[in-house]
């Protein structure tokens, strides 16, 4: 009987709950619905879903611990969910609760780290140990990895460069207080929520139904861009030449070697590829292997790198149990 970690991947819009294998196979999965607008909200649904999943689905698996990947700042080690983002505070014993719920080892961590693992073991980790995974979806944000460590953070904070500041005279405040963030600008919702903003600037001009307090998908931004919409143009063109100047801007500070990019916005390549003009090849020569997406299936990429978290703490306590001395990152 294969041995599997339960994985639970929460998204902005989206839980993803599925058996995953050591080498990265999923064995079954079901999609769920997922509402952040508070941890507690969240979690009782992790566990709904959860508790649905092993009801529902037939495995013939032996799942040997759950392993839950979130949005927001976790302390792995200890097992909690710290916050969800700045404005939203609540730190929530999270490893804990699920592994008294059911009965198995529990252990959590970021959703971008979770990606992360997954990119290092089966995607560019296996090219060069010094790379950047981006993922732009519903917000922004990624993890850097060096000598083949992601860098967490003593906080569990770094990798939050949906938060990097490029435009100094910007009028919007971001969640995390300061004004000029990059999220606003660059991520889906950002493009849906400016081109909301700037609607009224193009009525006449512009072929974009906006309808209050309904999401404009990034798909539709990018048709419209196609077909010179003025609208999109300016909502697009915004968010690229902002996530071009992130992305130099990390070149820069770190050398690294690659970016790999994730996340709904660049799933079917458009955004990526119209990336590419406003990287200045000056400041990204020594990026041996470019800016591009990954080739994991991003909607999986997740759920497998949270697996895999599962498979070394398991291997971990394993190991200190037997009284090897391992340095954990």
């Amino acid at each position: 009987m294969t041995k599997t970690i339960l994985s639970v991947d929460l998204g902005g819009t989206k839980i993803l709950v599925g058996e995953v294998d050591r080498h990265g196979v999923i064995h079954s999965s079901r999609r769920y619905h997922s509402d952040v607008s508070t941890q507690r909200i969240a979690v009782n649904q992790i566990k709904s879903d959860i508790s649905d999943y092993l009801l529902n689905i037939n495995s013939s698996s032996s799942i040997q611990a759950i392993t839950v990947d979130v949005v927001g700042r976790v302390n792995s080690k200890a097992g909690v969910w710290e916050e969800i983002d700045p404005t939203n505070i609540n730190p929530i014993n999270l490893a804990s609760e699920i592994s008294k719920t059911f009965n198995l080892p529990c252990f959590i961590t970021n959703d971008l780290t979770a990606a992360t693992v997954a990119e290092n073991l089966f995607g560019i980790g296996n090219v060069t140990k010094n790379f950047i995974y981006l993922s732009i979806g519903t917000g922004l944000a990624g993890r850097v990895v060096i000598n083949n460590e992601i860098i967490v953070g003593p906080d569990y904070d770094a990798g939050e460069f949906g938060h990097v500041v490029i435009d100094q005279n910007s009028p919007d405040r971001c969640e995390c207080g300061r004004y000029g963030c990059i999220e606003p600008l660059a991520s889906g919702l950002g493009m849906s929520n400016r081109t909301h903003l700037l609607y009224k600037d193009f009525q006449g001009q512009t072929k974009i139904t906006v309808t209050p307090q309904k999401r404009i998908d990034a798909r539709i931004l990018f048709d419209a861009y196609d077909h010179n919409d003025p609208l999109a143009v300016a909502v697009v063109e915004s968010s690229l030449r902002a996530t071009a100047n992130l992305i130099m801007n990390l070149t820069r500070m770190l050398n690294t070697k690659a970016f790999r990019l994730g996340g709904g916005v660049v799933t079917n390549g458009w955004y990526t590829d119209h990336l590419q003009k406003y990287l200045d090849q000056q400041t990204m020569r020594f990026v041996t292997y470019g800016v591009k997406n990954t080739d994991l299936d991003p909607n999986t990429i997740a759920l497998i790198g949270c697996a895999l978290t599962g498979f070394a703490k398991l291997d971990l306590n394993i190991h200190q149990q037997q009284g090897f001395e391992i340095k954990a990152n």
